[in-house]
């Protein structure tokens, strides 16, 4: 399939939103599908999904890639996966709950199914060792752009002024939703690396040995001797 991708993108969030949002709402049923089997063999095998024990995932919305069957193998291996849930009190923050075959689901105010609150004892952003997020676009700088609610940002603000943190925070995405480079703003919470169905992309060196296979890496990061 030839490379959608432009040579260059401006640098306004709200066209590069849109733009990347079509691409990857562009992407047929079969092309999903494969993508989500390339995620799932390509993540499952990195050292810090193997070591990593409190994994929060996501369910995929308007054409995000899909990690359920990544999902299916965390639950699988006996890993405590979690699902984030709009915080009931605080406005613009997560809880994560955790999630199994037998979990209960409903639509949240943007239609997403999460997990119903119950009595399920709820696990603190900072005790997961792993978060999955989904994004709309992403540079090789560990630049992330979201839908624009601010959800994750919010949530995971302590890793701003804390980056050596728990937890890792690692975007999915498809490899079409690259940019050159995204106009990042203060309150924005950098990657650890975006994992695609084409490739990881680190953007961090520390760790990077440990946490991934060399093989899967599309490029060195940022600040390395190769950089």
């Amino acid at each position: 399939m030839p490379d959608p991708r432009p040579q260059s993108l401006t640098l306004d969030r709200q066209s590069i939103r849109r733009e990347m949002r079509r691409r990857r709402r562009a992407l047929n049923a079969r092309q999903q599908a494969e993508a989500a089997r390339r995620l799932d063999r390509l993540f499952r095998r990195q050292p810090l999904f193997q070591r990593s024990r409190h994994i929060s995932f996501y369910l995929p919305n308007d054409g995000e890639i899909d990690p359920r069957l990544l999902l299916d193998t965390a639950l699988k291996l006996g890993k405590r996966c979690y699902l984030p849930v709009l915080h009931p009190a605080e406005y613009g923050k997560l809880w994560f709950l955790p999630y199994s075959k037998n979990t209960r689901l409903a639509p949240n105010a943007f239609g997403i199914p999460e997990p119903v609150i119950g009595r399920e004892r709820r696990r603190s952003a900072a005790a997961l060792d792993l978060v999955l997020l989904p994004l709309v676009a992403f540079d090789d700088r560990g630049g992330r752009l979201g839908m624009g609610a601010g959800y994750y940002d919010r949530t995971f603000a302590f890793k701003g002024r804390d980056p050596g943190r728990n937890p890792r925070l690692l975007g999915l995405a498809h490899g079409c939703q690259q940019a050159p480079q995204l106009p990042m703003q203060p309150w924005d919470v950098p990657l650890g690396a975006i994992v695609t169905d084409e490739g990881i992309i680190p953007s961090e060196p520390k760790g990077m040995q440990r946490d991934f296979l060399s093989g899967d890496l599309k490029r060195e990061p940022h600040g390395t001797a190769q950089d």
